[in-house]
């Protein structure tokens, strides 16, 4: 073979036997960088808030928010109502501290009652019943005391009134709850967080933002909604509400959802046209879909004016459910019995604070434990 060939061909075989030593090495390389940044990146999970933060889980890969679930709401909503300082609480520890009860100690105790909103009828029924208990057994007897207080209070805030929420669609249609109130009271808030609360519940749910009178209403209803993946109908600010609460259920049935959530807007209830334009949106929507549930906001800071409030939306829109904010520092916890008592209609919701998932259903029992502070 000719020498020089012979030369050339074991320089090409050289070449290609480094060409290979160089890809293994650089693979290998490369794959030990990519090993020791997988070592060092943390897995990313859903960031688990703690208590008393608005901070709330986030799906890593949509960046949507998993609401809180009912159970651990009302936990923590029990313990945050414990430990508020509202005057009906006060009142019920002062009169279970006293070594004797004399007439006014009992007068004192009524003057507590009322004040707190409580109304004067189940006032009456309480403190009469309490005497005579007491008088039994003795102030002396603490534990049974308390015992007989607890068991008067659960039963005038009534656990025997149907709570639940009617979320049957019929004859394949959403469930459709209207939420009405003043300004003030929370309403829009209140729309999202339930928003929150059905989601939590693996309900799918459509919002429509029928407060097309306020500036940046339908904006907050839909930042809320976003937060937790749900959509928002809207219309332009100063749209008829009656045409959006209308199209909102139209789109509810189109797509199949579980729930359409109405806000209104938050008219003066002493405005009788805007009253009127109400009724309207509840007649409007029911041409397509019935509306199973009013629940009207009422901000429970506002004793009395909550009570007139109340009367006029029931006669408008046929309030079916009431739901109570800001129930917690100096909110005058007995409005959940007169309003119950005046209307005829059950407090279905409870909000205590301004956190995302502060709204959790409303239950006779833990409101009273949360009351008594145990």
């Amino acid at each position: 073979m000719n020498p020089f060939l012979d030369q050339f061909f074991w320089w090409i075989i050289g070449g290609v036997i480094a060409c290979l030593l160089l890809a293994t090495g650089i693979i290998y390389v490369g794959n030990r960088r990519g090993l020791a940044r997988k070592a060092q990146t943390p897995e990313v999970t859903p960031t688990v808030p703690s208590e008393g933060t608005d901070l709330q889980p986030v799906e890593p890969e949509t960046g949507i928010e998993v609401p809180e679930s009912a159970g651990s709401r009302l936990a923590r909503l029990r313990r945050r109502l414990a430990g508020s300082n509202n005057v009906l609480a006060r009142g019920l520890a002062d009169l279970l501290s006293r070594d004797r009860l004399d007439e006014d100690t009992w007068d004192d105790f009524e003057a507590t009652l009322i004040s707190s909103d409580l109304g004067v009828g189940p006032t009456t029924e309480l403190v009469t019943t309490l005497r005579r208990e007491l008088s039994i057994y003795g102030v002396n007897d603490s534990g049974q005391a308390a015992t007989v207080l607890r068991r008067e209070l659960v039963k005038i805030v009534d656990p025997t009134m149907d709570r639940s929420l009617d979320l049957t669609g019929r004859d394949g249609k959403p469930a459709v709850v209207m939420v009405v109130g003043v300004n003030g009271t929370g309403k829009t808030t209140t729309v999202g967080k339930l928003a929150r609360v059905l989601v939590a519940e693996n309900k799918s749910v459509l919002l429509g933002a029928a407060d097309t009178f306020r500036a940046a209403a339908a904006e907050q209803l839909s930042t809320w909604g976003e937060r937790v993946g749900v959509e928002t109908v809207r219309g332009e600010e100063g749209a008829d509400p009656a045409s959006v609460a209308y199209r909102a259920v139209e789109k509810g049935i189109a797509d199949g959802v579980d729930v359409v959530l109405i806000d209104t807007a938050g008219r003066l209830h002493t405005k009788t046209g805007l009253m009127d334009e109400l009724g309207k949106v509840k007649r409007v929507v029911e041409k397509i879909a019935p509306v199973g549930e009013v629940l009207l906001v009422l901000d429970a800071t506002t004793g009395q004016n909550g009570l007139v409030q109340a009367r006029i939306f029931r006669d408008v829109v046929d309030v079916t459910g009431l739901v109570l904010t800001k129930l917690d520092g100096s909110a005058k916890g007995g409005i959940v019995v007169q309003v119950q008592r005046e209307l005829g209609v059950p407090v279905k919701l409870i909000g205590l604070g301004e956190g995302v998932d502060d709204l959790a259903p409303f239950e006779a029992e833990g409101f009273v434990t949360g009351l008594m502070g145990e």
